[in-house]
């Protein structure tokens, strides 16, 4: 049975598209009995027809790329090569830093003794030091 006309006339009668108007299949023959408005708003009364409640945006996207962003995934075209985005230079300067921050604790906990830290120190600065991980082997070295 084709309820197309009672379709459009409910969801002009309650004010909505017609993909929210749902009817109910018990009162099917009621429904096909309805020709005027306020039968059809007698049916919307008893629930022979009913109006589905409002489709938002669906967030499943955003919650998707929230999940990725979050494992470090998706940052995006990365735009200039490595050494554009942060320069050797600046790089190595970091790096020394945290070296000599490493040494100076050391030595000022006593775990290595001054003539190693300078030794060590003249070895950060001439480039033998490859990263932190390298420069505690060396200091374990220096211990023994």
């Amino acid at each position: 049975m084709n309820l197309r006309s009672k379709r459009r006339l409910a969801a002009d009668v309650l004010g909505v598209g017609e993909d929210r108007i749902i009817f109910n299949d018990e009162y099917s023959d009621l429904i096909q009995d309805a020709i005027t408005r306020s039968t059809i708003r007698g049916l919307v009364g008893f629930g022979a027809i009913i109006v589905a409640p409002e489709r938002g945006v669906s967030r499943g996207r955003y919650r998707d790329r929230r999940e990725k962003l979050k494992r470090g995934r998706g940052s995006g075209s990365l735009k200039g090569s490595k050494t554009a985005r942060v320069p050797r230079k600046e790089r190595w300067v970091s790096k020394v830093r945290s070296l000599r921050r490493r040494l100076k604790v050391a030595r000022a906990r006593g775990e290595i003794s001054k003539a190693s830290f300078w030794s060590l120190y003249k070895q950060v600065k001439g480039g033998q030091v490859r990263g932190v991980k390298h420069l505690l082997e060396l200091m374990k070295e220096a211990k023994r």
